[in-house]
């Protein structure tokens, strides 16, 4: 039951992925219509007899190819600028969890709760449940709470790793001595998969993520049976 979940990527659930998608598709039709308008000018020119093959003035010609591509650029370019700043930007962080790389498995700790802090190891696949993906379902997933706002401060203990989950749009390096900052909320309740997307060794495919975000009140129970 578990294979065709595994043969694509899973739907947006955050804000940013959602305005990835869509500065996506608004590039991609800007690239479609630049693509056929050249298309149809080449077929035109193979199609079309040559009466005159002087060189000419066109000064008006000129003028449009110069500020027809400086008006697409400015179209693609304003959109994606507002999408890194909104990826940068966070406001009034509901809770902190601080993620840390190993070889080869990641380790979380919740730094707004005294004593909240675990390791996550790949389930091997001898002891997969019915349901469980192969190669991406972990001993403890990283339970958060949805619609709030969450930061993630990523760091790694011995080499380069990458913490990616796609549905979120999120991929942060991971680097020794250095601590950067994501930040993540989801508009739905699910099961999130990602993985480390850095080559980090023997073992690189083997560190899988698995976010489980849940309204505020289970999160609140998950929270005080842990500690």
């Amino acid at each position: 039951m578990a294979y065709p979940l595994q043969l694509g990527l899973q739907d947006a659930t955050s804000p940013i992925m959602e305005e990835l998608m869509n500065f996506h598709d608004h590039t991609l039709m800007i690239v479609f219509l630049i693509s056929s308008l050249v298309l149809y000018i080449i077929s035109l020119m193979l199609t079309t007899k040559l009466t005159h093959t002087s060189t000419m003035d066109a000064q008006e010609v000129e003028t449009i190819w110069t500020i027809l591509p400086a008006v697409i650029l400015i179209m693609i370019a304003l959109p994606s600028l507002r999408i890194l700043y909104m990826m940068d930007e966070i406001n009034n962080p509901a809770l902190t969890v601080k993620t840390m790389g190993h070889q080869w498995y990641w380790s979380y700790e919740y730094t707004d709760y005294d004593d909240l802090t675990f390791d996550s190891y790949m389930v091997p696949t001898n002891e997969l449940k019915p349901g469980d993906l192969r190669l991406l379902e972990v001993d403890n997933r990283v339970v958060l709470p949805m619609e709030l706002p969450i930061r993630l401060l990523i760091s790694s203990e011995d080499v380069l790793h990458s913490w990616a989950i796609p549905s979120m749009g999120l991929k942060t390096d991971a680097i020794p001595g250095r601590l950067n900052q994501a930040t993540i909320s989801s508009n739905r309740p699910g099961l999130f998969y990602g993985q480390c997307s850095e080559i980090c060794g023997s073992n690189h495919s083997f560190m899988p993520i698995v976010l489980e975000m849940v309204p505020l009140k289970y999160f609140e129970s998950w929270s005080s049976s842990m500690i």
